[in-house]
């Protein structure tokens, strides 16, 4: 297994993990992955990695500002995917732990997490990665005509933005 810059090119089999994720109807409001040039457009330049297996890619993550105001350039939203066949190989706990890694490199001081809270794997892999739940944000969206909850979580670094 390899840790590596996500890129353009690896992006069809990103989309395709993404796909997946939505449809478990577990991971994300998404109901569609966008293309290329408005995925990359929303998330940072910065902080965006696979995680290969021979060549195939196990999953990635990748963060998204929280906000365009200059005040918050510190503070991004988590993504982190598996593919459905790498499930529950601690693969996400790999991509996180080296995603905060590259996120406190480029000067990122707080990590968001918004998680539906019946996704107990993803609340357990933040929890054991150093997030803190601050709160349930009821019924702040709807997804297939259903009012969902998620929980807000979040993680300060204690390298980056500390003094």
């Amino acid at each position: 297994m390899k840790i590596e810059k996500l890129t353009e090119s690896h992006y069809p089999a990103v989309k395709e993990i993404y796909l997946a994720g939505i449809a478990t109807g577990q991971a994300t409001f998404q109901s569609e992955a966008p293309d290329w040039t408005d995925w990359d457009k929303s998330h940072l330049s910065h902080s965006r990695i696979i995680l290969s297996d021979n060549g195939t890619i196990a999953g990635w993550a990748a963060l998204t500002p929280v906000s365009g105001r200059c005040v918050y350039a510190g503070v991004a939203e988590v993504s982190v995917y598996v593919a459905a066949a790498y499930r529950g190989k601690s693969l996400g706990d790999k991509l996180l732990k080296a995603l905060i890694s590259e996120s406190e490199k480029n000067n990122i001081w707080t990590l968001q997490a918004g998680i539906f809270p019946e996704n107990e794997a993803s609340m357990k892999l933040h929890k054991n990665n150093g997030f803190r739940l601050l709160g349930i944000r009821e019924k702040i969206g709807k997804m297939n005509a259903v009012w969902r909850d998620t929980a807000l979580l979040e993680r300060r670094s204690k390298i980056v933005g500390a003094d």
